[in-house]
């Protein structure tokens, strides 16, 4: 063998690049007795990507409920509801107390006010009751002549009146904002309410004493002389007797009778009207006396 081929067949086979049937190139096959650390970079190796961890979460399986737990949950959510509801109708209830309290407090405060202005309306009235005695007799015993100054004064006293008003601050706000139903003890209610009912009647008695004393106007207008009437006032419209005895315009009998029996019409509604003021007053007491007690009132 020559020295040539000596060399060439000594020399080491050089990495081939192998390729497949299509052409395409892989990896190459380093040669015999070479080395990884030897083996050239090619250029088609792909760059490597760094891979990213990914970390995946374990959840606990969700353990199924059983009735028992549905049980409990509802009866917490409607405990929950519940105490809150009764919160609620406390609350509402003592506000609902408080206003009925109020009410009757104001009630009591009504009464008693009621109670003195009947006490000076009875005076007045059994004074008025004399008066018309008075006219009555002097007419019934035909005292006319000589007895001017007084029939003046009489017939001019006879139409004046001293008209009961009741204080019904609180009875009109229970009627007319529906808070009647706020006043639980039923004792109380029926004492308010018979209370007014006798209000009403007196206030319609004493509209009937109205009419009446109007009905007389013609009746002294034609026995009495308006003129006299009119200087028996004063400047705070107080009926003064008049000087002397100023002639009646009238001594007919039959007007005096005609005012006498107006007189019996106007004495009769004053008694009813006096009777029931008194039956008005001694109610009033005993209401204020038993809503003192029933709501522990001062």
């Amino acid at each position: 063998m020559s020295e040539e081929n000596k060399n060439t067949e000594e020399q080491p086979a050089e990495n081939k690049e192998q390729f497949m049937d299509d052409g395409s190139s892989f990896m190459e096959i380093p040669a015999e007795g070479s080395t990884a650390d030897e083996q050239p970079e090619t250029s088609n190796i792909k760059p490597q990507t760094e891979e990213m961890e990914v970390h995946h979460h374990t959840h606990a399986a969700h353990e199924k409920k059983n009735w028992k737990s549905y049980f409990w949950e509802f009866l917490m959510l409607f405990l929950a509801v519940f105490c809150g509801f009764l919160a609620e109708y406390q609350l509402e209830h003592k506000i609902e107390r408080d206003r009925e309290k109020k009410f009757i407090q104001t009630f009591v405060e009504d009464l008693k006010i009621d109670t003195a202005a009947i006490n000076t309306n009875l005076i007045s009235r059994k004074k008025k009751r004399e008066q018309f005695d008075s006219l009555t007799f002097l007419l019934n015993e035909q005292k006319i002549k000589g007895y001017e100054n007084e029939l003046y004064y009489l017939g001019r006293l006879l139409v004046r009146t001293f008209r009961f008003q009741s204080n019904d601050r609180t009875i009109t706000q229970l009627k007319h904002s529906g808070s009647m139903r706020l006043i639980r003890n039923e004792e109380a209610a029926d004492s308010i309410i018979s209370y007014q009912k006798l209000v009403d009647l007196i206030l319609q008695n004493q509209e009937d004493d109205r009419i009446e004393r109007r009905a007389v106007d013609p009746v002294l207008n034609r026995m009495f002389n308006p003129f006299v009437f009119d200087k028996m006032l004063d400047e705070f419209n107080n009926v003064n007797k008049p000087a002397g005895n100023p002639p009646l315009r009238s001594y007919d009998p039959s007007l005096q009778q005609d005012l006498a029996f107006c007189i019996n019409q106007i004495k009769g509604s004053n008694i009813i009207i006096s009777t029931r003021l008194k039956l008005l007053n001694e109610k009033a007491k005993n209401i204020i006396k038993f809503l003192k007690e029933e709501y522990h009132l001062e």
